[in-house]
């Protein structure tokens, strides 16, 4: 779908807009919106709300035809609920109710008006990304490997979103569609099949972006990552027959000498649990272990397509965990990056294991903020369900600020986390007899436990964890790859920008 912005004035109004069709809001106490108003000359809409054609509540809709006040040939009622409460949820519920009727029409183009500039609580900015995601989102296609796609949908191609025609709201519709395409990649690389999906896929992927937006990218290949000691990294991938990639992509687009942003991705993209096996049921989702990583290439497309003006730099490690007879065992102790030897007593807690690395290789970059992101625990999903990623970081002045900025971002993006604690106490269960450190802690916390294990590999910057186990993918009927946390970790660089 593309997406335009069409401003109207006293000469060229809504009312006098040729279009396939327009959708315009009504609430739940009979009243118009403005824009519903000036299509309402001869009371057509007005009748139909009083008649109880249509509820008013958030999501209804009422199709009508040849409505004489407006050129259009259709016109869309959309309920956004009270007037009074008329916030964020109902204006989304109202969105994706138009989007889904735009699917199902003849109409090659449309005009939405609704009151974008009027949500409560937000601003013309998030409700352009809004409509935008939703569009995205209706269009978005999982049959991509299917041997017969599904029919090509009719409907709306073109959507002009009716506000004002300012710089503000262009640079909001281009981060917005930047935003949704990045989710779009992230999604695609999700839920693709794992035997396609590769770490070579990805560092593929890696160089595509890089040849298409100008990015350094360099990959790192077994023999590469025996001579940097990433043997905590290594030990995952033994039981593969997958090389590993160790994926570094850089967008250098503020001043030379400004300290990068680095995101570093979990890039597992297939976990059996190795030896540690996982239950057969439902293994077939592990193939999006590594949103973490797609996630940061989806972020990569965002930023590439916006021409963001800072330098952020992505550290992906990515591998298959298997078991064979190569495979790392349970009781095996490793030497990681940092010199930090680590007893893997689950080797189905792998991410940490590959992250730690991926942490210590960041260090050289001094960077300004280190970001990782991870599917990395169940217990974030019993702790936090499907709604929130997990944010962990440490307790002082730089962290605090870090935190607040991340959580602002995926606030402001509709793409939330929420802040769980780490600190020494969650270090004590990770304690071994014959290591420095174990790879899963004693019972109870584990997202908190998996978080403070990372955190022994980040003393040297300013870091945060995002647990995206939760938030990655949705299971069931529905199942597929979210996009998340592509908007909020977008609008986070955006912000810092």
């Amino acid at each position: 779908m593309d997406f335009s912005i069409k401003a109207f004035d006293t000469k060229n109004t809504l009312a006098t807009a040729k279009t396939g069709v327009v959708a315009v809001a009504v609430f739940e106490n009979k009243k118009l919106s403005a824009a519903a108003k000036t299509l309402d000359s001869a009371g057509e809409i007005s009748a139909a709300l009083k008649s109880g054609d249509i509820s008013g509540k958030a999501g209804s809709t009422l199709l009508l035809r040849a409505v004489k006040g407006a050129a259009a040939e259709r016109v869309l009622l959309v309920g956004l609920g009270s007037e009074e409460t008329a916030g964020e949820k109902n204006f989304a519920a109202g969105v994706a109710a138009a989007i889904k009727v735009f699917a199902t029409l003849g109409a090659n183009d449309a005009i939405i008006a609704l009151p974008l500039a009027e949500v409560k609580e937000r601003d013309v900015n998030w409700a352009i990304r809004c409509v935008v995601q939703a569009g995205h989102e209706a269009a978005y296609r999982t049959d991509g490997q299917k041997s017969k796609k599904d029919p090509a949908a009719a409907g709306v191609k073109k959507l002009a979103l009716a506000v004002p025609n300012n710089a503000a709201t262009k640079l909001a519709l281009a981060q917005a569609v930047a935003i949704a395409n990045g989710m779009d990649l992230t999604k695609d690389l999700g839920n693709l099949s794992p035997n396609i999906c590769t770490p070579t896929y990805l560092a593929n992927t890696a160089k595509k972006l890089g040849k298409d937006y100008k990015f350094d990218v360099e990959i790192l290949d077994r023999k590469q990552l025996e001579a940097l000691k990433m043997n905590s990294f290594l030990s995952v991938t033994n039981g593969s027959e997958q090389p590993p990639k160790f994926i570094i992509i850089k967008h250098m687009g503020g001043k030379p000498k400004d300290a990068p942003v680095v995101l570093v991705g979990k890039g597992i993209t297939f976990d059996s649990g190795g030896i540690s096996l996982k239950a057969g049921p439902g293994m077939d989702e592990m193939k999006y272990d590594m949103g973490g990583a797609a996630s940061v290439l989806g972020t990569f497309r965002a930023i590439g397509e916006m021409n963001l003006k800072l330098n952020v730099i992505g550290v992906i490690a990515s591998c298959e965990n298997m078991p064979s007879g190569r495979a790392t065992k349970p009781g095996d102790i490793v030497t990681s990056m940092n010199g930090l030897t680590i007893e893997i007593l689950n080797t189905d807690a792998e991410g940490r294991l590959v992250l730690c690395d991926a942490l210590t290789y960041a260090e050289r970059f001094n960077p300004a903020a280190v970001v990782d992101i991870a599917t990395l625990t169940g217990a974030c999903i019993v702790a936090l369900g499907h709604h929130n990623s997990g944010l962990f970081t440490r307790h002082d002045a730089a962290h605090d600020k870090l935190a607040a900025e991340l959580l602002e971002a995926g606030q402001d993006a509709g793409d939330t986390a929420w802040r769980l604690p780490i600190g020494e106490l969650y270090n004590e269960q990770l304690k071994s007899n014959f290591a420095d450190l174990a790879n899963i802690g004693s019972p109870g916390g584990a997202s908190c436990t998996a978080a403070a294990f990372l955190e022994n590999f980040t003393r040297k910057y300013t870091w945060a964890h995002l647990d995206i186990a939760g938030t990655a993918w949705k299971s069931g009927g529905a199942k597929g790859s979210t996009g998340r946390p592509v908007p909020l970790l977008a609008n986070f660089l955006i912000k810092r920008a």
